[in-house]
């Protein structure tokens, strides 16, 4: 990676990574700003606005925006996350410019037409039914609740049907105005790219941009808790998880290689014990996501009705076992899955321009691959022992849906962690 970044006097940093004989480019905007910024009032409005930023500016109108870059091959597209949202294009390289030129527009001139927020509240709304009718989605967003409640953290990213249908266009004009703020964007693009025209094309194009940080974030509380919903399902949807570690937490990479021994693949604890030798769920996996000041630890399984008194016990016992006999082999195995993933993930220019644009607003810098695996390579068996038994100290967080009438309560669940 030869890695260039400047930053603007407005406060927006252009981070490039060129990728030598590279026909194509990815070019995007990261903006720290997702659902935790949200207040209970404006829950889902982040979503909202990430959908319409694609509906109309005052040069363009939406089929107009589709045309431009349909017309050179290109394509647009974004996300929402609960502490980012991405908005970014594929083209080819001499189409960079074009690409720059909508993303700036999006982000700074954006009509938010009558017209086309409701159609697009109705799109939405229906994106929150696909999730309530998607129970392997729905039991993450109840984890959640559970484990941050009454807080931003803990709300969906999506909104509710209500709060969507409720967001009026000054609403959504206001909170772009007071949240999408230079110091906290990052233009980033990797591939067939040149970084001196890329800083040149940005300030002319983001010209507009405030140059204050404008908002603060609520620090997260982990609290740990329970959420339940009896529903005829064919199968229990289980997760149970505890704090995770954050972004710049000692042990950050060590609870990525925990979650890898414990349900990281098929050689992994969880995948062998629940699904090879006993039989209790086709799905099982273990997971470690962390945001800038917490983040959450847990494993997942969805199992038949008739199985999950079985289950979580063994769920319990696997993870208390691994802070107490991990070993040196399995970690390696564990340590070199996370290399692999880390250096395959980065073969393709959208993964490149990504990497730059997190990296940059969760670290500050761009961690380099070398530094990366370099990183991984400091875990050792103890480490992980170590950290698990760190994480199994924090308050249990369990969340399921489907027919549960056969589990056990979230304070039992917590007793086998003493």
């Amino acid at each position: 990676m030869s890695v260039k970044i400047t930053t603007l006097e407005n406060g927006l940093r252009i981070a490039t990574d060129p990728m030598a004989d590279l026909q194509t480019a990815a070019v995007g905007v990261w903006v720290d700003v997702g659902a935790r910024n949200e207040d209970a009032e404006q829950n889902g409005i982040s979503h909202v606005l990430e959908h319409m930023a694609f509906k109309g500016t005052e040069r363009r109108n939406a089929l107009q925006i589709a045309e431009e870059i349909e017309a050179v091959g290109g394509h647009l597209n974004a996300y929402t996350s609960r502490e980012q949202t991405a908005y970014f294009a594929r083209i080819l390289k001499d189409d960079l410019p074009l690409a720059v030129d909508i993303l700036a527009d999006i982000l700074q001139h954006s009509t938010f037409a009558t017209e086309e927020l409701e159609r697009e509240r109705t799109v939405i709304i229906q994106e929150i039914g696909q999730t309530k009718d998607t129970p392997d989605d729905l039991v993450f967003e109840y984890f959640q609740q559970a484990a941050y409640p009454d807080q931003p953290l803990g709300r969906s990213i999506l909104g509710t049907e209500e709060k969507v249908a409720g967001f009026a266009r000054a609403t959504l004009r206001d909170y772009m105005g007071s949240h999408y703020r230079g110091p906290g964007m990052v233009l980033a693009a990797a591939g067939g790219v040149d970084h001196d025209q890329l800083v040149d094309l940005a300030t002319k194009a983001f010209d507009k941009l405030p140059s204050d940080r404008g908002h603060q974030l609520s620090k997260a509380q982990y609290q740990g808790g329970e959420h339940f919903e009896e529903r005829s399902l064919e199968q229990v949807h289980y997760l149970m998880g505890f704090e995770g570690l954050a972004y710049d937490d000692d042990d950050f990479y060590a609870a990525q290689i925990l979650a890898t021994v414990l349900g990281g693949g098929m050689s992994s604890r969880l995948f062998q014990e629940i699904r090879e030798r006993r039989g209790l769920a086709y799905s099982v996996f273990a997971f470690s996501s962390s945001y800038v000041d917490s983040g959450n630890f847990g494993v997942y399984a969805g199992t038949a009705q008739g199985d999950v008194e079985e289950l979580v016990p063994v769920l319990c016992d696997e993870i208390n076992r691994a802070s107490q006999d991990i070993n040196d082999q399995e970690t390696s195995r564990a340590r070199a899955q996370h290399k692999a993933g880390i250096m395959m993930g980065l073969e393709a220019a959208g993964a490149r321009a990504e990497h730059l644009g997190r990296q940059l607003h969760v670290f500050g810098r761009v961690i380099s691959p070398a530094e990366l695996v370099e990183e991984i390579d400091k875990v050792d068996a103890a480490a992980l022992r170590r950290v698990a038994t760190r994480i199994i100290k924090t308050p249990l967080t369990v969340a399921a849906l489907g027919p549960i009438n056969k589990l056990e309560a979230q304070n039992v669940t917590a007793g086998r962690f003493r």
